[in-house]
């Protein structure tokens, strides 16, 4: 169907509309699943060996990016 003849009914834009959303909703979800972004999960990250990160690898990792 081209996007002209759709855009010239407004039910049939809103039908359009709806359908886009409820794809992206049903492809990524309302919320992140639980647990995410828990300051526990920050405090026992891991580098890729296995070792403990803390905040001197992140500043280091901070100078690095801004190229100090």
């Amino acid at each position: 169907m081209p996007f002209r003849k759709l855009f010239l009914s407004r039910w049939s834009a809103l039908l359009w509309a709806i359908g886009i959303l409820w794809t992206a909703v049903d492809t990524v979800g309302f919320a992140p699943p639980a647990g995410h972004g828990d300051a526990t999960a920050a405090a026992n990250a891991t580098d890729a060996t296995g070792a403990a990160i803390d905040n001197a690898d992140l500043a280091i990792l901070a100078n690095a990016m801004k190229g100090n």
